[in-house]
């Protein structure tokens, strides 16, 4: 008996060895829900807005320098247009080229009509 219970349990280990072994493999898709798809497309919207917003906001401060400097352009010029004229009216209001028009147009200077004044 022993013989035939050893071979029934050669039988039974080759039927085991024999028999393919299935197994299963669970192949968990990453699913993404609906709501998650929402939520998704507002942050796609919502970085696309802050960068246009962004990139509408620095056009708008260059802009805006580039008048503060055609501004500052024009005022030194007429700055300097002022002070150019500043200086020709002190060249032409010297007593020496009053005196020198005065005598052209045949003014002459009467004493009596002459009053001083002091500041």
């Amino acid at each position: 008996m022993s013989s035939i219970a050893k071979k029934i349990q050669e039988q039974q280990y080759e039927q085991q060895q024999q028999r393919p072994v299935s197994q299963v493999v669970a192949v968990r898709k990453a699913k993404i829900s609906f709501g998650e798809v929402i939520l998704l497309c507002a942050l796609g919207l919502m970085i696309a807005f802050a960068g246009v917003k962004i990139i509408t906001n620095q056009s708008a401060i260059y802009q805006t320098n580039k008048d503060i400097q055609q501004a500052e352009a024009k005022i030194d010029e007429q700055v300097k247009t002022n002070n150019d004229l500043k200086v020709q009216v002190g060249e032409l209001s010297t007593y020496e080229r009053i005196w020198k028009k005065a005598a052209e147009l045949g003014l002459k200077l009467n004493e009596k009509n002459v009053k001083v004044v002091q500041k």
